[in-house]
Order: structure tokens, then sequence, then C-alpha cells
């Protein structure tokens, strides 16, 4: 027997099976209640128009990291439009802008202790804008914010710059133990000055490698040559080099204290210890001999300034 399918069947199903792949489509176009927007985002693997970025930076020997979206300006009025004065602002896009301290720092000379905290912008149009470090980190965007769990507010002067259509957090002058961290969009840029009192966690662990090999005659010539070339406690510095050459007697810690010996003034006895160090060098050591040309030159300086 041969089955035969109605046209109209055929017609139907085909209508069923159109409504059935349009119909989220359909619905989302003409409903008045539109989808919610995790099933739309489930669908569709969509470029965010404010995509999420996470910029990660050490200053120092801390880690610091700024977790954002960032909106465009897409032909928008951005200040005193998009974002009005006199409002607190998410300083970026969809949840808080989040930035970690790993450890306590200083944010233009203000303490501020190792943490998590949402950071909003209060923008003025003819005074300084404070920068917001809030305690609560779980809001979108600026909903239920309350001035009463920030734990510090910092003024700026906003700078006019070039533009930047997307929102921008950046570092800059970065040091040893410090840098800025710039917010730019749009023609502004505003900008903190990071300090992570580096030398002072340095210094501690300096003390404590130290304590736990006294008789490691390089492990002190480094502390000692650390201290010298930042200018540090210079008789901590003596103690350890001195310990260093007790140890081992050889041309790079003589060097060592020849150069501390002239940061304090001493140029007679640095020229001691200068030229001694030349004579330990061994000449066949590639790196005394990419060295010595430079000693030389120390030396020089400090026989014109000795006498």
């Amino acid at each position: 027997m041969r089955l035969f399918v109605r046209p109209l069947t055929i017609a139907l199903a085909s209508g069923v099976l159109l409504s059935l792949l349009s119909g989220p489509a359909a619905y989302a176009q003409t409903s008045s209640s539109p989808m919610p927007a995790t099933a739309a985002a489930s669908l569709l693997p969509l470029p965010q128009a404010s995509p999420h970025v996470v910029l990660n930076h050490t200053i120092g020997l801390s880690e610091v990291t700024v977790d954002y979206h960032a909106p465009s300006v897409r032909n928008r009025a951005i200040w005193e439009g998009l974002v009005p004065y006199n409002q607190i602002w998410r300083a970026g896009a969809n949840e808080n802008t989040v930035i970690t301290f790993a450890d306590t720092v200083r944010v233009n000379g203000k303490t501020l202790p190792a943490g998590q905290y949402s950071f909003y912008v209060f923008p003025r149009s003819d005074q300084d804008w404070d920068m917001v470090f809030n305690r609560v980190t779980t809001h979108w965007g600026t909903e239920k914010y309350d001035e009463k769990d920030d734990v510090l507010r910092v003024p700026v002067v906003p700078e006019a710059t070039e533009f930047h259509e997307t929102l921008l957090y950046w570092f800059s002058d970065v040091k040893p133990g410090s840098a800025h961290l710039n917010l730019s969009w749009e023609k502004k840029t505003v900008s903190l000055f990071i300090d992570t009192n580096v030398q002072a966690r340095v210094v501690a662990g300096i003390e404590k490698a130290v304590a736990q090999r006294p008789g490691d005659w390089q492990l002190l010539a480094q502390a000692a040559d650390y201290l010298v070339q930042n200018n540090l406690n210079a008789e901590r510095a003596l103690y350890f080099i001195n310990e260093s050459i007790r140890l081992r007697d050889v041309y790079t810690n003589n060097w060592i204290k020849a150069r501390l010996l002239a940061s304090k003034l001493d140029y007679d006895t640095a020229i001691v210890y200068g030229r001694k160090a030349i004579k330990l060098g061994d000449k066949d050591d590639e790196a005394f001999r990419a060295q010595l040309p430079s000693m030389r030159v120390s030396l020089i300086e400090w026989q014109g300034k000795a006498y």
C-alpha cells in the first residue's frame, strides 16, 4: 500500500515547524514583556557592548587588579550627558568596577588597607572629582551604593587628554615601588598615585633572609649592595659587607664596600678598597672584565675628591 501525505498536512506541519523555529525571535520583537536577558544571552554568543576587562599589575612587590567593564562613546555626550555631574558613577559599566590591592598601599598619600574595593567616581563640572573606594563589591552599578560604606575618598583634578573611544584603565610612571593608575574616557583622564612602600618590605625581607642564613657571604653582599644602591641604612649595609668579606674576601664584596664608603664621603678608604677589589679580580672572569672600566672611572673620580 502506498501512503500519500496531503498538501494541507504538509503545509500545516511546515507552519508548525516554522512557528517553533521562529517563536523566540518573534516573541522578542512583538511581546510587550521581553525575554529575560539571561535567556537571550545563553542562546547566542554575542560580544558585550561593554566588554569585561581585567588589568593586573605589580607595583614593587604588590599585586594590583582592576576588574571592570569598558563602555564606548558611540557618538554620545559623556560628561554631563551619559555621566551626570554631581552624581556617583560606577567608573565603568554593568557591575561595580572592583580594584584589589594585595597589600596596604597609599593612594595620593592616604593609607588604604589591603583588600577588594568597589571603585566609584563623583564628577563635578568646576571642582575636583572624588575617587571613591567602597567596601561593598557586589552591587550592580550604583544601585544600593551607600556613602557610609566608603573606605577612602581622594580628590583629584581631571585632565583634558586625547580622545579615548573606549573607557580605559592603565598604569604609567611605573617605578620600583609606585605607579599612577589612570582612568581615561572621551577627552578626560583622572589619575591616582599608588605607593606601596616597597623599601620597608624589602628591608624586612633582607633582615629575615640574613637571620636564616647568617653565614652566606653572597647573600650578605647582595643585602649590602641593595642598601647601598637605594641609599638605605648605611650602617646596616656596612655590617653586612664586613661580615661578607670576613667570610670570603673577593673582589665583588670589596667593591661594594668601596662604593659604600664613597657614598659616606670617605673617599680615602674607598680608594683603598677599590684598588683591592681590582687586584682581587680574576682577569679571566668575563663579569669582572666587563665591570673593570667603570671601576677605574670611579677610582679616578674618588681620587679627585679625596685630595
